[in-house]
């Protein structure tokens, strides 16, 4: 009898390290950076923040998905002096959400996302709103990147953790 106590606690014992280690093998891609995927996107009116996710997406060896509008932005449509362009009007709007082409299919892939457009107004462009709403980007860590001819990116991520508050918000980042 005590032979068989013997063998049962030993039985139980291999078994419970045996989950300990499949569990520690489980989590090793959660808690090494190494093995963690990165996705960069990004939108871009001018190519200029085209050229900033490159960068970023050669620093963080990460992978690029652009947001794409259905209609081109043309320089007229950009003309932020121009109170009927195409970029002032959806600004105005803050429920203004341009219609983009595609998905990026495979955003579940992803531990850490960071998202970069050109300010527009002092924030992100309504078009960055209708990439994140298209998107479940719950468990991932979002930071912002943008570029800019003078405003800070700082209150561009303020807006969109304010406006999407369900998701984990990292750093942001002004590159040029």
């Amino acid at each position: 009898m005590k032979k068989l106590a013997f063998i049962m606690a030993a039985f139980l014992t291999m078994s419970l390290s045996g989950c300990a280690q499949k569990n520690q093998t489980q989590n090793q891609g959660k808690e090494n950076p190494e093995m963690k995927k990165t996705l960069i996107v990004y939108f871009s009116a001018t190519g200029t923040t085209k050229a900033a996710a490159q960068r970023l997406a050669k620093e963080h060896n990460a992978d690029l998905y652009e947001i794409i509008p259905e209609q081109p932005y043309t320089a007229a449509d950009l003309d932020w002096r121009d109170k009927t362009s195409r970029s002032t009007i959806e600004m105005k709007d803050k429920s203004s959400r341009p219609a983009i082409k595609g998905r990026c299919e495979n955003i579940a892939d992803y531990d850490t996302v960071w998202i970069g457009f050109p300010v527009w107004w002092y924030t992100a462009p309504t078009i960055v709103n209708t990439f994140i709403e298209a998107h479940d980007l719950s468990g991932k860590v979002l930071n912002v990147f943008a570029t800019s001819g003078g405003s800070p990116v700082g209150p561009c991520a303020a807006d969109l953790k304010k406006a999407y508050p369900q998701y984990t918000w990292g750093e942001s980042r002004l590159m040029n």
